[in-house]
């Protein structure tokens, strides 16, 4: 079975599959800058009027990157003389799949399905595209049961050994750091995650503590600063790692990537001195401040004041779904300085310095309070709503000694957060497909195990495919940073296609529980919660959207 269902020639199909799409994404982008262009700009005005199809076309253009990017992984793989038969099972079930869907409908989220006629693309150049012999081929049988199959055959001892297909990196450093994280996660982290969860508490100090001596925290910080000085493609290594065991862990690291990116790139170099060090050390815990309540992603409209009082700014607002609050040191606090500037330009960053809290005394600082928000997931950091009457700031911890540069500030950092993000999603994805197959594999039903039937293997042969597919595009993101090669619209990609991803295997795998998976007392419906925050926090799926769009037809 495993012979047949790897179709002859594959990496000319996969080639050729591209070139036959190259015409219709031009159609679609020609298409979509008539609609929303004015002048050769955007109008937002049009733009938001056509909304379904501006978002429809960033998930296409999402889907062409991520074929591209799979290409690329496998070539990469040839040349290391690792392309084995998992591998090419894999390429072939995504250039497969996620061609029928270009074909016939990409779903943006349930019910929402976005097709190449309201993107505009003549019906011709569809026609074309949809009976090419590598589209019609790959479609049909790419994601066959015969390939969903084999790849069910191919997989069903990685439990025990970590290798659901080569990652393709070229950085043996990498492959040695991922089998330190995941020896830690499952010493560490799996085994007590679901605890921590149930009991709705933060994550042990003792494992916050490990992690810094592993240097999670400096990862990405220069040496010089006492950092490790790694790169982001390092950076999702370990987060994927650490949210495969528990998106919380995996999140820890998200704080102080955020707040190290903010001063590394926007502080004076005392701030810098100050700071750095003590960041990647993890003696500070920071935390990002910057959501309202109303105002979510909208921060133009931000209402926080910072006014000058002596030598202090003294603090008055509301922030909400702030993570980690209570035990962080610092907040990286987005204020507005200028009540007179309307929009993004009044507005400012403050290194806030606080005291940690205790479970009875969460927020000892005076002129702030604040209160738990209490979440169906992601509860290991806790989410709060904090209050500031009079807080005090120093001025010298105005990030870069000089007001109004909060929001550009704030905007260096997003692709950083958000390749991050999508490093989470994949975790989070990893973790949901191995508790999905090692239950379909123990538990039995008439007479044979789940994994044996078609409906269970395939769904769990799909979660390996589609999670490697985010993975590289991840990988891809994140070498782009590495190379300073701007990336804003492929993080942003990533960390579209990537939340979906986490979602998708989710569900599929509490599934798979039955209503085994509806339990409490089973890991799945832990990590289905877990995984639902990914659409939504760090700019929610359809601001995403928006946003890749808005950088495609922008450039």
């Amino acid at each position: 079975m495993t012979d047949t269902a790897l179709l002859p020639e594959l990496p000319r199909l996969c080639d050729d599959a591209l070139v036959a799409l190259a015409p219709v994404h031009h159609a679609a982008d020609t298409a979509m800058r008539e609609i929303v262009t004015v002048d050769g700009k955007i109008n937002a005005s049009s733009l938001d009027d056509n909304q379904f199809a501006a978002h429809g076309f960033a998930w296409f253009s999402t889907y062409v990157t991520a074929l591209k990017q799979m290409k690329a992984w496998s070539e990469r793989l040839e040349s290391q003389g690792k392309f084995g038969l998992l591998e090419q099972l894999i390429l072939q079930a995504a250039f497969g799949e996620y061609l029928a869907q270009i074909a016939g409908g990409i779903p943006m989220s349930q019910g929402e399905i976005i097709r190449l006629s309201t993107l505009g693309v003549p019906s011709d150049t569809i026609a074309t595209f949809a009976g090419s012999r590598a589209v019609v081929t790959l479609s049909t049988l790419g994601n066959s049961d015969a390939a969903r199959r084999a790849i069910a055959d191919q997989i069903k001892d990685s439990l025990n050994t970590g290798q659901f297909g080569e990652t393709g990196l070229e950085d043996e450093t990498l492959d040695l750091v991922r089998d330190q994280f995941r020896r830690f996660v499952d010493e560490k982290v799996s085994p007590h995650a679901h605890g921590w969860h149930e009991r709705d508490e933060l994550i042990p100090i003792e494992i916050v503590d490990e992690m810094s001596e592993l240097g999670v925290f400096g990862l990405t910080i220069p040496e010089e600063f006492g950092g490790l000085g790694m790169g982001k493609t390092a950076m999702c290594v370990v987060t994927e790692e650490l949210s495969r065991g528990y998106i919380g862990v995996g999140s820890l690291g998200t704080r102080s990537e955020i707040a190290a990116e903010l001063i590394r790139l926007g502080g004076t170099e005392a701030q810098k001195q100050h700071y750095l060090p003590k960041l990647a050390s993890g003696e500070i815990l920071p935390t990002a401040v910057f959501t309202e309540p109303n105002n979510g992603s909208d921060l133009a409209h931000l209402r926080t004041r910072a006014t000058k009082d002596g030598d202090d700014y003294s603090v008055i607002g509301n922030k909400t779904w702030i993570t980690h609050a209570a035990r962080s040191d610092l907040m990286t606090l987005l204020a507005r300085t200028n009540p007179d500037e309307a929009g993004y330009r009044g507005l400012s960053m403050l290194l806030a310095e606080k005291p940690r809290g205790t479970d009875k005394d969460p927020f000892p600082a005076k002129g702030m309070s604040g209160g738990e928000i209490e979440v169906l997931g992601y509860r290991g950091m806790k989410e709060y709503e904090l209050s500031f009457d009079g807080f005090k700031v120093p001025t010298e911890n105005l990030l870069g000694g000089e007001e109004g540069q909060g929001f550009k500030q704030l905007m260096a950092t997003f692709e950083s957060a958000r390749i991050q993000t999508a490093a989470r999603a994949v975790g989070v994805a990893q973790n949901a497909l191995e508790i999905g197959m090692r239950y379909a594999q123990e538990r039995v039903q008439f007479s044979k195990p789940l994994y044996a039937f078609p409906r269970v293997y395939g769904k769990i042969a799909w979660m390996v495919v589609e999670t490697m597919i985010a993975r590289q595009l991840t990988y891809f993101s994140a070498f782009e940073k590495d190379q300073d090669i701007r990336c804003d619209i492929e993080a942003g990609m990533a960390k579209l296609l990537g939340a979906r991803v986490a979602w998708s295997n989710a569900d599929n795998a509490l599934q798979i529980h039955g209503g085994n998976g509806y339990a409490l007392e089973y890991q799945i419906s832990r990590v289905l919660c877990d995984a639902r925050i990914l659409n939504i926090f760090e700019g929610a799926a359809e601001i995403q959207a928006q946003v890749v769009t808005r950088g495609l037809l922008g450039r």
